[in-house]
């Protein structure tokens, strides 16, 4: 066997192995760079580089289409035969797939499918370092600490199948946190960023906005549990609609089991959710929060199947305007539930048409009202409501009559998203934003902040 070892010569090797029906090659090229910090200082930083090689067998039978899919990382070319031998045993030893469908036929070849892989390195951080080292600066002279990291992944996936895909997206990721603490440790304040690039984050305007926080907190007001007006900052809108959307799939609303599912039978399709003009969507194409225009499917389950890979995705609205247009589908289960085919997309963008900021939202609270930093630790107590309790955490501060008063206790909540758009009273300007409880599995979000009237604190918290 000839020596491959760019990542397209390895997927096309994988494809020339086959002896089964159909095969998948999914073949990860991945690479990050990271910086953390503690102190107002940083503590280390390192770049990774790593290889991970998905093969999917497909075996036609009397009663169906079978299918096995094996992952290795640090895959070389002499693995390559036992990756794929493994697959097709798999396959042959499974019985048939319920998902099963044609694989994917007819997408055009990306016309970069044989060039390198796109990698990160330091480099990354070029302009980002020297700026938070000006923040770790006037932090120190200001009496506070700064704690965090920051994280950028470049993955090249490139895809290619027996029916002639040949296909690749490079998906950039970036992530910064950010804690300052007051030197006694008993103040805390986040923020978070999410980034294609790290040329649009800016240390000191985080930092300041962090010291406002810390300021906010030296007056102490205790509160109890009970329903208060809240705004609720984009990043927790965000972390409350993503598992929305991750409970959003046709087959379970289609059999009852959630907060989609019509009593008597059916879905809520079509159904108000929002008295606001809310449009929560996903596009693959929506500027700075580019995702994959095509289906990379690891594994099947309830949003994603393997057979389909390299669907072209489209952009989606999944609310529109305040009403319930799309469930989320594989080809399998739209066919199963007679709806349209929407599978899943890597972003989520939900618009009220508010020209707000959060600040301003603040200005214009009258009354008292509850302003949030961040959600955390977000449970399922009930999928036929989709009811959720979780802490805050980082920070929650009474406004009153427009100003912010003083940091109250923490509180676990319970609410379900689907219910929180049913009373929002006002929706801010829509901004990216990074989700702090799923940051790790989906970070490409834009949000506006959201009034609610009556926001569910269940209990205090002694969390911070």
């Amino acid at each position: 066997m000839s020596r491959v070892s760019k990542p397209y010569e390895i997927v096309e090797r994988a494809l020339e192995l086959s002896t089964t029906d159909g095969l998948v090659v999914i073949a990860d090229e991945h690479s990050s760079a990271n910086l953390r910090w503690a102190g107002n200082a940083l503590t280390t930083n390192g770049v990774t580089r790593g290889r991970t090689l998905t093969v999917i067998a497909t075996v036609d039978g009397a009663k169906g289409t079978a299918s096995g899919v094996v992952s290795r990382s640090a895959v070389t070319a002499d693995d390559l035969e036992p990756l794929v031998r493994a697959a097709e045993a798999a396959a042959r030893g499974a019985g048939p797939a319920e998902d099963a469908q044609p694989l994917v036929s007819g997408v055009p070849s990306s016309p970069d499918f044989t060039d390198a892989p796109a990698e990160t390195g330091s480099e990354v951080f070029a302009d980002f370092a020297p700026a938070l080292g000006d923040a770790f600066a006037r932090a120190r002279a200001s009496g506070r600490e700064l704690y965090g990291f920051a994280n950028h992944e470049l993955n090249s996936t490139y895809l290619g199948t027996s029916t002639g895909l040949r296909l690749r997206h490079d998906q950039p990721t970036g992530t910064l946190e950010l804690n300052a603490k007051s030197p006694d440790r008993t103040r805390s304040a986040w923020a978070g960023r999410s980034t294609r690039d790290f040329k649009d984050v800016d240390p000191a305007a985080l930092d300041a906005e962090l010291a406002q926080r810390l300021r906010w907190a030296e007056r102490r007001i205790e509160l109890p549990a009970g329903r208060y007006e809240t705004l609720l900052p984009p990043t927790a809108v965000a972390d409350l609609l993503i598992y929305q959307l991750w409970s959003s799939t046709a087959r379970d609303a289609v059999e009852g089991r959630t907060v989609f599912s019509k009593p008597g039978g059916g879905t809520r399709l079509g159904e108000t959710l929002a008295p606001l003009p809310l449009t929560l969507r996903s596009d693959p194409h929506a500027p700075g929060l580019e995702s994959s225009p095509f289906v990379i499917a690891h594994s099947s389950g309830d949003s994603g199947s393997v057979f389909d890979n390299g669907l072209p995705l489209a952009p989606t609205d999944w609310v529109r305007e305040g009403r319930l247009e799309r469930l989320t589908t594989t080809r399998h289960t739209a066919a199963l539930t007679g709806l349209p085919v929407s599978p899943a997309i890597d972003n989520l963008v939900l618009d009220g048409g508010g020209e707000r900021s959060l600040e301003e939202m603040v200005a214009a609270t009258t009354g008292r009202a509850l302003l949030l930093t961040c959600l955390w630790y977000i449970r399922e107590v009930d999928p036929a409501t989709l009811l959720l309790t979780g802490l805050t955490r980082d920070g929650v501060y009474l406004v009153e009559d427009g100003e912010v008063v003083g940091e109250v206790n923490n509180f676990r909540f319970n609410e379900s998203p689907v219910d929180l758009l049913s009373r929002a009273s006002e929706a801010g300007r829509t901004e990216k934003t990074l989700p702090r409880e799923w940051g790790d599995w989906f970070t490409r979000a834009a949000m506006p902040a959201l009034r609610i009237p009556d926001f569910n604190m269940s209990s205090v918290s002694q969390g911070v």
